[in-house]
């Protein structure tokens, strides 16, 4: 499963992404951006902070919490990761 995510090395702490999707961005007290949502991460709001940010910061990685599904046996792919 993906998840957003900053790249801390690359922010520059300009604020555009929270301007453009303050439900899923904030500032922290380092004055760098951050992700405080995981829900609805495909918006349009998303792709366009992503789009916006002028150091390409923000990206989608792999939530490596999450386990992979191995049941061949259902069509739920979410059985397995609980």
């Amino acid at each position: 499963m993906k998840k957003l995510a900053v790249n801390k090395e690359a922010c520059i702490g300009c604020g555009i992404c929270c301007a453009k999707d303050p439900a899923h961005f904030d500032f922290e007290d380092d004055g760098l951006s951050s992700v405080i949502s995981q829900d609805n991460i495909d918006c349009d709001e998303v792709k366009d902070a992503m789009d916006s940010c002028p150091t390409g910061a923000i990206h989608y990685e792999e939530d490596s919490d999450q386990e992979e599904h191995h049941c061949d046996n259902c069509e739920n792919k979410d059985c397995c990761n609980k």
